[in-house]
């Protein structure tokens, strides 16, 4: 099985998105995807970042993106992979799943 690792990158805040209030909160959010794809693909690869929308810190890129989350009025968490956002408010594990075996990752 040959997998790239990806790195998947979720944008969020301690408070809630103001159209997102009966949704879980960011790093609810965070915790819950990063065990669900742990559990869809097991022993292959893949990195999970967390940034605050608000205080946003590492690398430039990501920096960027967190302030274009809040100067787009994004719905947050927003969920990216490989510069791809493939989950906004509310995200879809049937979305990111299809988007991570675009990269080689396989269900088992």
């Amino acid at each position: 099985m040959n997998v790239q690792e990806v790195e998947i990158v979720l944008y969020g805040a301690e408070t809630l998105c103001p159209s997102c209030v009966n949704l879980p909160s960011s790093k609810e959010t965070y915790e819950w995807l990063e065990a669900a794809i742990a559990r869809k693909f097991p022993s292959q690869p893949f990195k999970m970042t967390y940034v605050d929308i608000h205080q946003p810190a590492g690398e430039n890129d990501k920096v960027d993106f967190a302030k274009k989350v809040i100067e787009e009025d994004m719905f947050y968490p927003v969920v990216v992979i490989k510069e791809k956002v493939v989950g906004e408010g509310n995200p879809r594990l049937k979305t990111i799943f299809a988007e991570l075996e675009k990269y080689g990752y396989q269900a088992i």
